[in-house]
């Protein structure tokens, strides 16, 4: 059996311990299926999605721990690049391997209450924002058009200004 570790809202606990993790219903998605990554001995990569899943509005976010049998088809892979068909134990040990940070797993079916073996509060400043590497590329544009509104927005003008003259 593969421990898998789900990211949730807080507030969605008590329903996820009573009935599971369902599989989402419309919103338009073109995949059904439970997002979950496969735990593994390094923290950080396991729980690389913490930071990211809270920028969509929840406050506290908490790990659901479930085990599935290791021959369970799920679908792994990189994040915005297609996925491939594989078991779960293999997508467990791809990521063990490989330790490749916007790795992502689709699991195409429920997750029963019966096989939920923990439900925990998480440190809430794991992981990376918008998508893996994207502070270390720097600012994509300091003009004023593209800086308007933001946090920092005269001193990121004012470097780029420096950089590549007036805009």
């Amino acid at each position: 059996m593969t421990l898998f570790v789900h990211i949730a809202d807080e507030r969605d606990a008590a329903a996820i311990r009573r009935s599971g993790l369902t599989l989402p219903c419309g919103r338009g998605m073109r995949d059904e299926g439970v997002f979950a990554m496969p735990v593994i001995s390094d923290f950080q990569v396991t729980h690389q999605w913490v930071r990211e899943l809270k920028r969509g509005g929840f406050n506290t976010a908490v790990g659901v721990y479930f085990r599935i049998p290791d021959d369970t088809s799920v679908l792994a892979g990189p994040y915005n690049e297609g996925k491939q068909v594989m078991t779960a134990s293999e997508a467990a040990a791809l990521l063990q391997r490989s330790r490749l940070l916007g790795f992502e797993t689709l699991i195409p079916q429920s997750i029963e209450a019966r096989a939920i073996h923990a439900i925990r509060r998480l440190p809430q400043t794991v992981g990376w924002r918008y998508f893996p590497g994207a502070h270390e590329r720097g600012i994509f544009c300091g003009c004023a058009s593209c800086q308007r509104g933001s946090f920092k927005s005269r001193k990121i003008r004012q470097a780029y200004e420096a950089t590549f003259g007036p805009t």
